[in-house]
């Protein structure tokens, strides 16, 4: 099984055992969270362990021992991007699996499964014509500034969504063209979605134009900048304005 059909497998299989966890109707919303994030959690580690034991590994729910840091390829998980939102019972809620090598995401897919889908980095589909409007995703409880700025700068209408799979992925399916975060992120947040996000030919950044680099020592990576190329560059000339 190849890289990219492994990720695609592993997300689409955790997705329906979080379905089926928060289908039994014995958690409380809190509890379902952490239910969903361990029982994913311990799925994808012990499958990802058996399927490629010579590759390092990071996940959000285990602690990480610093091996991953003396290997070339990593993956980087995230079992439930959106814990809340999984809880809530919403839909804007995702399964990260992705494989950074040599610090840049390579192979990913991202499952939504409230949605019944899986993109794929393998498998890049024709993004839908942008409306005349931009459209620019946003977190629904804590929007950044700086995206609030651009927008108001652009005139672009403001997406509210929960996790940041979700909003990766609203770009990827033409739902939106533009989104720009700069709240706080780690590794496993980014990483499967800028993976598929590249492979459809999107443009992906940190927000000041840098790369996204990961398997680092410090997980944290705050920012990033998804966008369909031809509204990248002047995002980030209106940051770069801003920060003046």
């Amino acid at each position: 099984m190849t890289d990219a059909a492994l990720a695609a497998h592993l997300a689409e299989v955790t997705g329906r055992i979080l379905l089926a966890v928060r289908d039994s109707a014995m958690f409380s919303e809190k509890a379902l969270g952490k239910a969903g994030d361990q029982t994913a959690n311990q799925f994808l580690v012990h499958a990802l362990r058996e399927q490629r034991p010579a590759d390092g590994l990071l996940s959000e729910e285990m602690k990480c021992d610093g091996t991953r840091l003396s290997h070339s390829r990593v993956w980087i998980v995230d079992p439930v991007d959106g814990t809340r939102e999984y809880g809530e019972g919403r839909k804007d809620w995702a399964v990260h699996v992705g494989l950074c090598i040599d610090g840049v995401a390579e192979v990913g897919a991202v499952a939504l499964p409230a949605l019944g889908l899986v993109l794929r980095s393998d498998r890049p589909v024709v993004i839908p014509a942008p409306p005349p409007r931009l459209r620019m995703v946003v977190s629904r409880t804590r929007p950044a500034p700086e995206a609030i700025a651009v927008a108001e700068r652009l005139g672009a209408e403001l997406v509210p969504m929960g996790s940041s799979g979700a909003k990766a992925m609203a770009i990827v399916r033409g739902e939106a063209d533009i989104y720009l975060h700069s709240g706080g992120q780690y590794e496993w947040d980014s990483a499967a979605p800028v993976a598929v996000a590249r492979a459809h030919g999107l443009h992906c950044s940190r927000i000041d134009g840098g790369p996204m680099v990961y398997n680092n020592q410090d997980v944290y990576l705050p920012d990033l900048l998804i966008a369909r190329p031809d509204h990248a560059r002047t995002v980030l000339d209106l940051l770069a304005d801003m920060a003046i």
